[in-house]
């Protein structure tokens, strides 16, 4: 009789009521998920893995699980539903509608269809939630829709993680023009829940990240930092990801090996699939930077090398060696060095030109070439337009990269002005580009305008002997992107300059690093 009873115990622990499973596992290398399912025993594996890959934006892996959890269960509704999710990108301003449809009909044609046929109320919720999410009428107006009816489905299952994370993630979805500080702490605040909760939630502890990772609030994540790379060390985006809030601290060592880390999860994955290692790509770049913040710029050039080899080859991998170009060249000042040199004709890519016009203008003013500055601020000013109106086009709202062509015109005018003599034109341009740049939200990362203008202005204030106000636009550089190494070297110059010994030692001791939080992951 008890061998029964346990039977049947069992029985109800894996189907639930009217053959709803649970839907909990522990992915050992991917952290622990939970989502109540119709789906078959058969399926949960996939649809599983996949969550947890969503959750650490590994989307293409996600929708090869998804659809592993369909083919086994072609009536198993959340399996469309993730698979669609995982056309979704909502913080990196990107998404396949197209894509997303085509896998939801494979359910059922419509939205109504769709609805009709999910096996729950709940799962029915879940359903009409990503309808909204792909459904009629502009990104920015469907991605409000989606968080309103994740909202609901928070609201009315409150002790789901699974509802509560992508309530949170669909928060930070709707900021749509950069970082909103009332939005960005709503999520965190839902996803720091999830943590107490589910200390082992993927996307727990990502959201967390991407809610505190800047300057202002990157403390708030660094728990959650130190915590996500051992809930999920098969996910190279998640080792990456802790380093959202190390930069944001200026913790380099830390966003050094975090960075290696998730460049090597991600060429073993390249290795089992056949194909290449790469040395381009959103790791590499913000790994660049970590070597260049601590000084280690042979490893940096060497970096920057291979990715030149590989965009040589593949055109697709251009724009991240143009990135990674132009920092190693702005914070080495290695002007007349061969990393200048570009492995391709980009003349057919605006934004690609307007990259390399602004770099290559900047190169030349630095060499004294006024000529070459003005040719390359001409380039600029042809190329500019164009990139406008791609971004215009693509509905690119961000305010940090819709007024950056705008920024980086001014510093190139700037420099003009200096290399002809005309060092208070020069600085009046600076001031405008650090105006308007002291006006935009902080962006995640390094900093987008590539040479930060309040440390541009600086340096030019430093030439004109004005060391007191040069040492008050390193401290503004220095406040929007704490540990920058050249704003600190600028802050000292000018500091003792102006004979403020204080703030020269300050700035010192931040240089050795005394002043970040203990390097180290625990």
């Amino acid at each position: 009789m008890r061998r029964l009873s346990a039977l049947i115990a069992f029985v109800l622990l894996t189907c639930g009521p009217a053959g709803v499973r649970p839907g909990i596992a522990q992915q050992a290398r991917l952290g622990t998920v939970s989502f109540p399912n119709s789906g078959s025993a058969e399926a949960q594996e996939p649809f599983l893995r996949g969550l947890a890959l969503l959750h650490s934006f590994e989307f293409a892996d996600a929708r090869s699980a998804f659809g592993e959890a369909r083919e086994i269960d072609p009536d198993f509704a959340l399996a469309y539903w993730g698979e669609a999710m995982a056309w979704n990108y909502p913080l990196w301003y990107t998404q396949f509608r197209d894509e997303a449809l085509e896998a939801l009909a494979g359910f059922a044609p419509t939205p109504a269809e769709r609805l009709a046929r999910a096996p729950t109320e709940r799962e029915g919720l879940w359903m009409a939630a990503i309808d909204a999410l792909y459904g009629e009428g502009p990104k920015h107006t469907r991605d409000d829709r989606y968080e309103r009816a994740m909202a609901e489905i928070h609201r009315r299952y409150p002790d789901d993680p699974e509802a509560a994370a992508f309530h949170a993630l669909a928060i930070l979805g709707t900021a749509h023009e950069g970082r909103d500080h009332g939005k960005y702490m709503r999520a965190g605040a839902i996803a720091s829940e999830i943590r107490v909760s589910h200390p082992n939630h993927p996307g727990a502890a990502h959201y967390v990240i991407h809610s505190f990772d800047d300057p202002e609030h990157a403390m708030l994540g660094l728990s959650a930092a130190r915590a996500y790379s051992r809930i999920a060390p098969d996910a190279a985006h998640a080792q990456h990801m802790t380093t959202h809030i190390f930069l944001a601290l200026g913790m380099w060592d830390d966003v050094v090996r975090a960075n290696e880390r998730a460049d090597a999860v991600s060429d073993a994955r390249a290795s089992r699939d056949g194909r290449p290692a790469n040395s381009c790509g959103h790791y590499n770049e913000w790994l660049l930077y970590g070597y260049l913040m601590t000084e280690r710029e042979d490893a940096a050039f060497t970096l920057l090398r291979e990715c030149g080899e590989q965009a040589a080859e593949n055109a697709g991998r251009v724009p991240s060696f143009l990135d990674m170009r132009s920092r190693y060249l702005l914070d080495t000042r290695e002007w007349d060095g061969g990393a200048v040199e570009l492995p391709v004709d980009v003349a057919d890519s605006p934004r690609a030109a307007l990259t390399d016009a602004y770099i290559r203008g900047f190169a030349a003013a630095r060499l004294g070439d006024a000529e070459e500055t003005r040719r390359w601020l001409g380039r600029y000013r042809e190329f500019r337009p164009a990139v406008e109106a791609t971004m215009a086009a693509e509905g690119m709202t961000e305010e940090a990269y819709v007024r950056r062509p705008h920024i980086l015109e001014l510093h190139l005018q700037g420099l003009l002005e200096e290399v002809q003599g005309n060092r208070l034109g020069a600085i009046a341009h600076f001031a405008d580009a650090a105006r308007i740049e002291e006006s935009l939200p902080h962006a995640f990362g390094p900093p987008v305008i590539e040479k930060p203008s309040h440390e541009l202005l600086g340096e030019a204030l430093l030439g004109e002997d004005s060391p007191t106000t040069a040492a008050e636009a390193f401290a503004i550089a220095v406040a929007r992107a704490p540990g920058r190494v050249p704003a600190l070297r600028g802050l000292v110059r000018a500091a003792d300059a102006a004979g403020d010994e204080e703030l020269a030692a300050w700035g010192r001791a931040e240089l050795r690093g005394e002043g970040a939080e203990t390097s180290g992951d625990r």
